[in-house]
Protein backbone atom coordinates (compact mmCIF):
# COMPACT_ATOMS: atom_id res chain seq x y z
CA UNK A 1 0.00 0.00 0.00
CA UNK A 2 1.50 3.35 -1.04
CA UNK A 3 1.93 5.95 1.66
CA UNK A 4 1.44 9.67 1.18
CA UNK A 5 4.45 11.77 2.17
CA UNK A 6 3.80 13.37 5.54
CA UNK A 7 3.79 17.12 5.94
CA UNK A 8 6.13 18.47 8.55
CA UNK A 9 9.47 20.11 9.25
CA UNK A 10 12.97 19.34 10.49
CA UNK A 11 14.30 20.11 13.96
CA UNK A 12 18.02 19.46 14.55
CA UNK A 13 18.08 17.07 11.62
CA UNK A 14 15.00 15.11 12.73
CA UNK A 15 11.74 15.16 10.77
CA UNK A 16 8.65 16.19 12.78
CA UNK A 17 5.28 15.32 11.21
CA UNK A 18 2.49 17.88 11.53
CA UNK A 19 -0.06 16.82 14.12
CA UNK A 20 2.29 14.29 15.74
CA UNK A 21 2.84 14.11 19.48
CA UNK A 22 6.30 15.65 19.10
CA UNK A 23 4.88 18.45 16.98
CA UNK A 24 2.33 19.28 19.69
CA UNK A 25 5.01 19.23 22.39
CA UNK A 26 7.32 21.52 20.40
CA UNK A 27 4.52 23.98 19.77
CA UNK A 28 3.68 23.94 23.46
CA UNK A 29 7.31 24.69 24.32
CA UNK A 30 7.42 27.56 21.81
CA UNK A 31 4.35 29.29 23.24
CA UNK A 32 5.15 28.40 26.88
CA UNK A 33 2.92 28.86 29.88
CA UNK A 34 -0.13 27.07 31.31
CA UNK A 35 -2.38 27.93 28.35
CA UNK A 36 -0.21 25.93 25.93
CA UNK A 37 -0.51 22.83 28.11
CA UNK A 38 -4.27 23.32 28.25
CA UNK A 39 -4.44 23.60 24.48
CA UNK A 40 -2.29 20.50 24.14
CA UNK A 41 -4.67 18.52 26.37
CA UNK A 42 -7.67 19.84 24.46
CA UNK A 43 -6.22 18.82 21.11
CA UNK A 44 -5.33 15.40 22.50
CA UNK A 45 -8.90 14.93 23.73
CA UNK A 46 -10.32 15.96 20.36
CA UNK A 47 -8.11 13.48 18.55
CA UNK A 48 -9.19 10.67 20.88
CA UNK A 49 -12.83 11.59 20.19
CA UNK A 50 -12.07 11.49 16.47
CA UNK A 51 -10.64 8.01 16.98
CA UNK A 52 -13.87 6.96 18.75
CA UNK A 53 -15.86 8.28 15.79
CA UNK A 54 -13.78 6.09 13.48
CA UNK A 55 -15.34 3.06 15.19
CA UNK A 56 -18.70 4.03 13.65
CA UNK A 57 -17.36 4.66 10.14
CA UNK A 58 -18.61 2.40 7.34
CA UNK A 59 -16.03 -0.09 6.10
CA UNK A 60 -15.97 1.33 2.55
CA UNK A 61 -15.20 4.84 3.83
CA UNK A 62 -12.63 3.49 6.30
CA UNK A 63 -10.75 1.64 3.56
CA UNK A 64 -10.49 4.83 1.52
CA UNK A 65 -8.52 6.60 4.27
CA UNK A 66 -5.26 4.61 3.93
CA UNK A 67 -4.70 4.66 7.70
CA UNK A 68 -1.65 3.07 9.36
CA UNK A 69 -2.00 -0.64 10.06
CA UNK A 70 -1.25 -0.05 13.74
CA UNK A 71 -4.25 2.26 14.07
CA UNK A 72 -6.59 -0.11 12.22
CA UNK A 73 -5.45 -2.99 14.45
CA UNK A 74 -6.03 -0.91 17.59
CA UNK A 75 -9.55 0.00 16.42
CA UNK A 76 -10.28 -3.70 15.88
CA UNK A 77 -9.08 -4.37 19.42
CA UNK A 78 -11.46 -1.76 20.82
CA UNK A 79 -14.38 -3.45 19.05
CA UNK A 80 -13.50 -6.77 20.67
CA UNK A 81 -13.03 -5.46 24.23
CA UNK A 82 -16.16 -5.51 26.38
CA UNK A 83 -14.56 -4.60 29.72
CA UNK A 84 -15.07 -0.88 30.43
CA UNK A 85 -11.63 -0.21 31.86
CA UNK A 86 -9.88 -2.25 29.17
CA UNK A 87 -11.80 -0.41 26.47
CA UNK A 88 -10.95 2.95 28.04
CA UNK A 89 -7.23 2.14 28.07
CA UNK A 90 -7.34 0.92 24.48
CA UNK A 91 -9.09 4.11 23.38
CA UNK A 92 -6.31 6.13 25.03
CA UNK A 93 -3.88 4.16 22.88
CA UNK A 94 -5.99 4.94 19.80
CA UNK A 95 -5.85 8.62 20.74
CA UNK A 96 -2.06 8.44 20.97
CA UNK A 97 -1.87 6.87 17.51
CA UNK A 98 -4.21 9.54 16.14
CA UNK A 99 -1.67 12.18 17.20
CA UNK A 100 0.84 10.66 14.79
CA UNK A 101 -1.42 11.28 11.77
CA UNK A 102 -0.55 14.23 9.57
CA UNK A 103 -2.94 17.14 9.07
CA UNK A 104 -4.02 15.95 5.61
CA UNK A 105 -5.01 12.50 6.89
CA UNK A 106 -6.89 13.99 9.83
CA UNK A 107 -8.82 16.19 7.44
CA UNK A 108 -9.65 13.13 5.32
CA UNK A 109 -10.97 11.37 8.44
CA UNK A 110 -13.22 14.33 9.27
CA UNK A 111 -14.45 14.50 5.66
CA UNK A 112 -15.30 10.77 5.64
CA UNK A 113 -17.25 11.09 8.90
CA UNK A 114 -19.13 14.10 7.52
CA UNK A 115 -19.92 12.18 4.32
CA UNK A 116 -21.42 9.38 6.41
CA UNK A 117 -23.44 11.82 8.52
CA UNK A 118 -24.78 13.55 5.39
CA UNK A 119 -25.75 10.22 3.90
CA UNK A 120 -27.62 9.26 7.06
CA UNK A 121 -29.52 12.57 6.98
CA UNK A 122 -30.52 12.01 3.35
CA UNK A 123 -31.74 8.49 4.17
CA UNK A 124 -33.83 9.85 7.03
CA UNK A 125 -35.44 12.43 4.73
CA UNK A 126 -36.18 9.74 2.14
CA UNK A 127 -37.74 7.55 4.82
CA UNK A 128 -39.99 10.37 6.01
CA UNK A 129 -41.02 11.18 2.43
CA UNK A 130 -42.01 7.54 1.83
CA UNK A 131 -43.97 7.44 5.09
CA UNK A 132 -45.87 10.60 4.09
CA UNK A 133 -46.74 9.15 0.66
CA UNK A 134 -47.98 5.94 2.30
CA UNK A 135 -50.17 7.81 4.78
CA UNK A 136 -51.54 10.13 2.07
CA UNK A 137 -52.32 7.23 -0.28
CA UNK A 138 -54.34 5.51 2.43
CA UNK A 139 -56.06 8.69 3.63
CA UNK A 140 -56.87 10.54 0.38
CA UNK A 141 -58.04 9.41 -3.08
CA UNK A 142 -56.34 12.47 -4.62
CA UNK A 143 -52.97 11.15 -3.50
CA UNK A 144 -53.42 8.06 -5.67
CA UNK A 145 -53.69 10.17 -8.86
CA UNK A 146 -50.79 12.37 -7.74
CA UNK A 147 -48.62 9.30 -7.16
CA UNK A 148 -49.41 7.84 -10.61
CA UNK A 149 -48.59 11.19 -12.22
CA UNK A 150 -45.20 11.22 -10.49
CA UNK A 151 -44.55 7.48 -10.93
CA UNK A 152 -46.38 6.33 -14.09
CA UNK A 153 -44.63 2.92 -14.10
CA UNK A 154 -46.47 1.90 -10.92
CA UNK A 155 -48.81 -1.10 -11.16
CA UNK A 156 -51.97 0.90 -10.49
CA UNK A 157 -54.18 -2.15 -9.91
CA UNK A 158 -51.79 -3.58 -7.34
CA UNK A 159 -51.51 -0.25 -5.53
CA UNK A 160 -55.27 0.33 -5.56
CA UNK A 161 -55.86 -3.14 -4.09
CA UNK A 162 -53.28 -2.53 -1.35
CA UNK A 163 -54.88 0.81 -0.49
CA UNK A 164 -58.33 -0.79 -0.22
CA UNK A 165 -56.96 -3.51 2.06
CA UNK A 166 -55.01 -1.04 4.21
CA UNK A 167 -58.14 1.06 4.68
CA UNK A 168 -60.12 -2.03 5.62
CA UNK A 169 -57.42 -3.14 8.08
CA UNK A 170 -57.32 0.31 9.61
CA UNK A 171 -61.02 0.52 10.40
CA UNK A 172 -61.35 1.28 14.11
CA UNK A 173 -62.49 -1.61 16.26
CA UNK A 174 -64.97 -0.62 18.99
CA UNK A 175 -63.10 -2.60 21.63
CA UNK A 176 -59.75 -1.13 20.57
CA UNK A 177 -61.14 2.40 20.60
CA UNK A 178 -62.54 1.92 24.11
CA UNK A 179 -59.09 0.83 25.27
CA UNK A 180 -57.36 3.72 23.53
CA UNK A 181 -55.42 1.44 21.19
CA UNK A 182 -54.07 2.58 17.81
CA UNK A 183 -55.63 1.10 14.63
CA UNK A 184 -54.20 -2.25 13.56
CA UNK A 185 -51.58 -2.09 10.81
CA UNK A 186 -51.82 -5.05 8.45
CA UNK A 187 -49.57 -6.40 5.73
CA UNK A 188 -51.03 -4.05 3.10
CA UNK A 189 -49.88 -1.05 5.17
CA UNK A 190 -46.29 -2.35 5.10
CA UNK A 191 -46.45 -3.36 1.42
CA UNK A 192 -47.57 0.12 0.35
CA UNK A 193 -44.57 1.58 2.15
CA UNK A 194 -42.23 -0.90 0.44
CA UNK A 195 -43.74 -0.18 -2.98
CA UNK A 196 -43.30 3.55 -2.42
CA UNK A 197 -39.69 3.15 -1.23
CA UNK A 198 -38.75 0.95 -4.18
CA UNK A 199 -40.26 3.40 -6.66
CA UNK A 200 -38.53 6.39 -5.07
CA UNK A 201 -35.17 4.59 -4.88
CA UNK A 202 -35.47 3.58 -8.52
CA UNK A 203 -36.19 7.14 -9.54
CA UNK A 204 -33.13 8.42 -7.65
CA UNK A 205 -30.87 5.85 -9.35
CA UNK A 206 -31.96 6.76 -12.89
Amino acid sequence: MSRKPKKGYFVKGHFVAEGSELDLELRAEQTGGEQSRTELKKESTELQKLGEDLLTLRSDLLQRLDLPESLLTSLDEVRRITNFEGRRRQMQHVGKLMRHLDAETLQSVRAALEEQRSGSAEQTLALHAAEKWRDDLIARDEAFEAWLAAHPDTDSQQLRALIRQARKDGQPDADAVSKGLAPRRGRAFREIFQLVRDAMDGQENE
